[in-house]
């Protein structure tokens, strides 16, 4: 019996009609892909003609199909190997898996694809909305454009790192900059930036600071991000690398807090 092949050759029903390359090139991959493919097990090497060259049928190039579909999605080797002589149900199963961890990866791509259009646009990061607006207030109360870039830089890299912390920990800096006397605190902070770091006013600054802290806080410890976090180490690093007075005052707050 003749099997017709589309537009091409027919051939008697030897169980191969075409060769590994002309296999590689109907399903778009390497004749060396094919090669691994055979080596780790995933697809079984056919006999070879009179010549010793390898000869595919339609089954393999539909089994190939399947391997090279399930490899670009991300799927390791050794799994598609389990896959292929899975039952029916377990490889449903998985395929199911497989397409909810792919619209996952999809929807996180989407994202960063917009975060880099913003940027490509000259536009910052994205924040939540009432932190941009946080922002803008800043200037309006006196802050040194040095300190919004400063926080806007540090809450991009909050939020980028803890999303699920993030917003509390805004919501507690946005109520401290609401009270008038904290904020003058904040504001302190700021100008104290080029001040020398044995200056006797960032003592002053430091008791004051502390002070306020176990007022507001008392017993209770102040929002942070998880205690395994280096994010917070690295955000009060990149402050206290800004200015000499600000990593003193940094330490003698550390300092007097454990007291």
């Amino acid at each position: 019996m003749l099997h017709p092949c589309p537009r091409g050759k027919v051939k008697w029903d030897d169980g191969g009609v075409i060769t590994i390359g002309q296999l590689a090139g109907y399903v778009g991959v390497s004749t060396k892909t094919i090669r691994v493919y055979h080596d780790k097990g995933l697809l079984p090497e056919p006999a070879r003609d009179a010549s010793g060259y390898r000869r595919y049928g339609a089954k393999d190039a539909i089994d190939l199909i399947k391997i090279r579909t399930l490899a670009e999605a991300g799927v390791p080797l050794a799994r598609i190997r389990e896959l292929r002589v899975a039952t029916d149900e377990d490889y449903q199963q998985a395929l199911r898996e497989i397409d909810d961890d792919l619209t996952a990866r999809i929807r996180n791509m989407r994202a960063v694809q917009k975060r880099l259009r913003r940027l490509a646009a000259g536009q910052p990061a994205a924040l939540p909305k009432d932190v941009g607006a946080h922002l803008e207030h800043l200037t309006d109360w006196g802050f040194s454009r040095r300190w919004v870039e400063l926080q806007r830089d540090l809450w991009i890299l909050v939020f980028a790192t803890h999303p699920d912390r993030a917003i509390d920990l805004f919501h507690d800096q946005a109520q401290s900059l609401s009270d008038p006397a904290l904020r003058q605190l904040f504001l302190d902070y700021d100008h104290a930036h080029g001040l020398v770091p044995d200056d006797p006013r960032i003592d002053d600054l430091a008791r004051r600071i502390v002070e306020a802290t176990r007022e507001r806080y008392g017993s209770d410890e102040p929002p942070e991000l998880d205690v395994a976090s280096e994010i917070p180490a690295l955000i009060q690093g990149t402050v206290n690398a800004s200015s000499p007075a600000w990593q003193r005052l940094d330490t003698l707050i550390r300092a007097h807090l454990k007291m």
